[in-house]
């Protein structure tokens, strides 16, 4: 049973109560709030075990109840330890405590951080008890040595909690290049369906990765989140979830029976697509087509960014699932978009600068960790209508650092429509920053056309391949665009 708070032993019963009985109240809800602890994380041994059943009960997907802990208790085999009935007593006690799901968070915080704070106490006694051993005979770096490695060894106990261990990175590399050799593949990550926007930032949307796309306010960067989801979701099947910070559902729906449908949008939204047969038949189609594919959708405007991960940690276990590795399966996350939001970890003084950097840290620290991709939007600020650099958004150092990539997305000038052709499109792409791809040239960048009126939007041919092609018809010949250069020469 808890003992009372003691200070003196760096325990705090009342924290460790509510945390098992948020666990008991909220069932997995709750545990994706606090995945940082462990059973280790407790101080009193029954809670410990408690904990671990509650743990193995929310992992058989079982309703957690008095039933559920006792047949998890026993396939633990501490079955002993929690069928007394003083132990039964404080178990049915947990469902009836008094305890907000979103507080359980700052309970486990409390935990965690006192557990670290018994562990250097107790090993800077072990670093006391040692140094009152000292004769004075002793090399200088034995000296060092008594305070240093305890030290180091707490430290790296903290980070392996992680379970992140340094390695000779060549290690199992017959192993890593027989898997290439033996599962070949177009394309690294998660193609966009965009082919020259996947060469140009490396191979599609990969795995641990933020791929950034900075747009102005009504240039279309909800609509290309849109656009990259339905084909991620239609084409390779992969489940999809849009986090959604302005757009109602309707609106979404809308637009994608318009993309499925080539149906006009304000024919959907007023249903006047009913008064034509051929029409209605088409956005019926298309509704099939939308129940048909995981295509997911959550607004989540006016949430924390905490309630953010949350929601995207939920999703993962719910609808992604893991392999029998424990690796994530495929899936991608769009994120529309990053900007100034409530957090429990953000000041009110704090800059939109400062809040953009807490959230891509955030935000990658989550795709690293559960092994994900996303792609998120972002606005760029004045100086983004005419540069086409990483400095056009608040944050640029922070976002640039850890995105995989950084594009922008805006309107073409109209000396742009005029020298690629009103055919090539009003919109263009432009990858500033590729870690892993083969970037364009300077000056080149990816046509886009947007079709407004049926929420669709077409990858043209870079700016480049339009002026090497009126190139080569005012020379009098036409280059098949299947032709390598090697077929040239």
């Amino acid at each position: 049973m808890p003992k009372k708070i003691n200070k003196s032993t760096l325990q705090d019963a009342a924290a460790e109560r509510a945390v098992l009985a948020g666990l008991c109240q909220y069932g997995l809800d709750c545990y994706l709030d606090i995945d940082f602890i462990t059973a280790d994380h407790f101080n009193d041994e029954m809670n410990q075990i408690l904990f671990n059943c509650i743990h193995k009960s929310i992992s058989n997907n079982s309703k957690v109840e008095l039933s559920s802990i006792l047949s998890a208790a026993n396939d633990l085999g501490v079955q002993e330890h929690v069928n007394s009935k003083q132990e039964i007593s404080f178990i049915r006690s947990l469902f009836n405590f008094p305890i907000h799901k979103d507080n359980a968070g700052i309970h486990a915080a409390k935990i965690a951080k006192l557990k670290l704070a018994r562990d250097l106490k107790k090993t800077l006694k072990t670093c006391e008890n040692d140094l009152n051993s000292i004769s004075g005979d002793e090399d200088i770096m034995d000296l060092i040595s008594k305070v240093e490695e305890p030290i180091l060894d707490a430290t790296a106990d903290i980070y392996q909690s992680s379970n992140k261990n340094t390695e000779i990175i060549g290690n199992d590399i017959e192993d890593y290049i027989s898997y290439l050799a033996e599962n070949p593949c177009d394309i690294a990550g998660i193609p966009t369906g965009f082919t020259a926007y996947d060469l140009a930032i490396g191979g599609g949307l990969r795995r641990k990765s933020v791929d950034l796309i900075a747009a102005r306010p009504k240039v279309g960067k909800s609509m290309f989140g849109d656009a990259v989801a339905i084909n991620v979701a239609q084409n390779s099947n992969i489940p999809v979830l849009m986090l959604d910070t302005e757009m109602s559902k309707e609106d979404h729906l809308n637009r994608m029976l318009a993309n499925l449908s080539g149906v006009d949008i304000n024919k959907i939204s007023t249903g006047k697509f009913s008064e034509n047969e051929i029409e209605k038949e088409k956005v019926r189609a298309a509704g099939d087509k939308l129940k048909s594919i995981p295509y997911h959708y959550i607004s989540i405007a006016g949430q924390s960014f905490e309630n953010i991960l949350a929601v995207m940690r939920k999703w993962i276990y719910q609808h992604v699932g893991f392999d029998e590795n424990g690796k994530t399966k495929d899936c991608l996350l769009v994120y529309d978009y990053l900007k100034l939001m409530g957090s429990e970890s953000i000041s009110s003084s704090m800059q939109e600068y400062q809040v953009l950097g807490f959230q891509i840290t955030k935000l990658h620290n989550f795709c690293v960790k559960y092994d994900v991709p996303c792609l998120s939007f972002v606005q760029l600020n004045r100086d983004g209508i005419t540069k086409e650099s990483t400095d056009v958004v608040s944050g640029s150092d922070r976002l640039i650092w850890l995105c995989t990539s950084f594009s922008i997305f805006k309107m073409k000038s109209d000396e742009e429509i005029a020298d690629d052709g009103v055919e090539a499109g009003n919109r263009k792409l432009v990858p500033v920053v590729a870690r892993h791809g083969e970037m364009l040239d300077s000056g080149d960048y990816i046509s886009m056309n947007m079709y407004g009126s049926i929420g669709k939007l077409v990858e043209g041919r870079t700016r480049n391949e339009i002026h090497n092609s009126n190139r080569n018809r005012d020379e009098g010949f036409e280059v098949d665009a299947d032709l390598s250069t090697e077929d040239l020469d």
